[in-house]
């Protein structure tokens, strides 16, 4: 179980929840939503314990288990094994190695002292499910969508999306009694996605989860709570449901809001007409006016916060030559372990290249060559006369921590402030934000951020990874309709069958094959398989 008292959260300076006191039992499923920067990330750093609080304090009963939203964050040693790693949530891998060195001693001196220590060691390593362990690892880690052969490889060599399903199934397979799960449907396709939730509806233990996957909370949580300017409230149902019961507070707050603002109209009124009459009638006015001071003193229940609506646009691109992107014979490996090889394809000025494959097929990879922060094993490529890139990483690696979100955007743009203020405006990143250490931003403000650098860079080629990850509906909505009308050319990587389709790529290039093809409506139901 969770259990928060007068729990208060401050980021950057801003207080996030103020003094909220809430608890998730066993058997609980809750969804916690809000807007972007809203503060969710930061509450649930708070209760793993990664984060103090600013006041107020939380209690967790039981073992926790804490998905955080970013896969870089992702523990353990690189160079063990996917097995080896989901093993370690139960310390499994740690005992695996030391039974195999008291088997190997005991090999090299059989005495009774070496075999003892062996035998209790291997009575331990049962007992806690060691020779069932890799077969519910395997099992485990096919439903996340982790094929059996990538669980064998080094944690090095994997994915961002890979890692990112590593980390949840060994959270899984901890068996803890709470979850905290950060976006973790993020880098999963629909058959995984079907499978968490079959998962989670199981569940037994507490269950507190921030995602915007919609249909995701619609059917696997039952209560929902509510972050929005330092205040928690609960609702009880599924996502769809509290959309019907907010919009509910929402009108009955605006209703009662206008009823006490014509009220204290009124009684001012009234009051201003007759304060300067008789003294019996100024006698009356003081006590209207004490009644005005009491109805503004208690106060008009606030409006629920209506989604913003994010009006984002892209420069025009700077004129380029025809070709934009060109690409012969490109390999990719790590270590011996080949990602994608033979790959040949062109971008044309303008042109929208849909970039599909499974995780671990090279998407990220290649868009890590094209952007030259990655070198490939063989092959060539080349940008051509004129052409800017501007790269979206999926895992923000451009995002540096101890600088502001300001100074991000003047390594891009010479432009003044005031300008960039605008810009960082127009992705909902204001006020004080702008001078926030850009680290400590949530996972879709550091979305907005990176968005906001490649609009402040001007270029006319984009590379972007997963763009929409992270972001609240209304800024996806932003987002894909300013990209849908920007004419630059995009070489783009999304499992958002509906970004996808507003996009409307004119190829789509398959990978690890390399295959090139016109983009077809009937490639859609692909999308978010892939």
């Amino acid at each position: 179980m969770l259990e928060a008292r007068g729990l208060s959260v401050e980021v950057g300076g801003r207080l996030t929840l103020g003094g909220a006191t809430f608890a998730v039992r066993a058997g609980d499923k809750v969804g916690l939503v809000g807007r972007n920067g809203a503060g969710k990330t930061s509450l649930l750093r708070v209760l793993a314990g990664e984060m103090p609080p600013s006041g107020g304090s939380v209690r967790v009963h039981g073992a926790l288990g804490w998905l955080t939203q970013e896969p870089r964050n992702v523990s353990g040693d690189v160079a063990s094994s996917g097995l080896e790693h989901v093993l370690s949530g139960r310390g499994l891998d740690e005992q695996a190695k030391r039974l195999e060195k008291l088997r190997l001693s005991m090999e090299e001196s059989p005495s009774s002292r070496a075999i003892e220590r062996f035998s209790r060691a291997e009575e331990r390593f049962s007992s806690a499910g060691g020779y069932a362990a890799e077969a519910e690892v395997r099992k485990l880690a096919a439903g996340l969508g982790l094929g059996d052969g990538r669980l064998d490889l080094p944690v090095s060599v994997l994915s961002g999306g890979e890692r990112r399903r590593l980390e949840l199934a060994r959270i899984l397979f901890a068996g803890s009694d709470a979850l905290l799960l950060d976006e973790p449907t993020n880098h999963l396709d629909i058959d995984a996605k079907a499978w968490l939730v079959g998962f989670l509806r199981s569940y037994r233990g507490a269950l507190l989860v921030v995602s915007h996957d919609i249909e995701m909370l619609d059917a696997s949580i039952t209560t929902v709570m509510h972050l929005d300017e330092g205040e928690l409230v609960q609702y009880k149902g599924t996502f769809s449901q509290y959309r019907q019961a907010r919009a509910a507070d929402e009108a009955r707050n605006a209703k009662l809001a206008e009823r006490q603002a014509s009220e204290i109209k009124r009684l001012s009124t009234l009051a201003e007409s007759m304060r300067h009459q008789t003294a019996k009638r100024a006698r009356v006015a003081k006590v209207l006016d004490k009644r005005v001071a009491h109805l503004k003193a208690a106060g008009v229940p606030p409006a629920v916060r209506q989604e913003r609506r994010y009006n984002v646009a892209f420069p025009p691109p700077p004129h380029c030559g025809r070709v934009v992107v060109e690409v012969a014979g490109l390999a990719k490996a790590y270590d011996t372990e080949p990602v994608f090889q033979n790959v040949d394809f062109a971008v044309e000025r303008g042109q929208r290249l849909l970039v599909m494959g499974l995780n671990g097929a090279g998407k990220t990879s290649l868009l890590r060559i094209l952007a030259g922060t990655s070198t490939p094993t063989q092959g060539t490529w080349r940008t051509g006369v004129g052409v800017s890139v501007g790269y979206y990483a999926q895992e923000h690696e451009g995002i540096q921590a101890g600088r502001s979100v300001i100074d991000h955007l003047r390594e891009e743009s010479g432009a003044p402030e005031t300008e960039l203020r605008g810009l960082l405006g127009m992705f909902g990143l204001v006020g004080e934000k702008a001078f926030q250490d850009a680290s400590t931003l949530s996972g879709g403000e550091k979305t907005k951020l990176a968005l906001a650098q490649l609009v402040a860079g001007r270029h006319n080629c984009l590379l972007l990874d997963e763009p929409t990850n992270n972001l609240d509906p209304p800024s996806r909505e932003g987002v894909g309709r300013a990209l849908s009308e920007w004419p630059g050319a995009m070489v783009v990587v999304s499992h958002d069958t509906t970004f996808v389709a507003e996009l409307a790529p004119d190829r789509v290039l398959t990978m690890p094959d390399g295959t090139e093809d016109a983009w077809d409506e009937d490639d859609l139901e692909l999308v978010s398989l892939a």
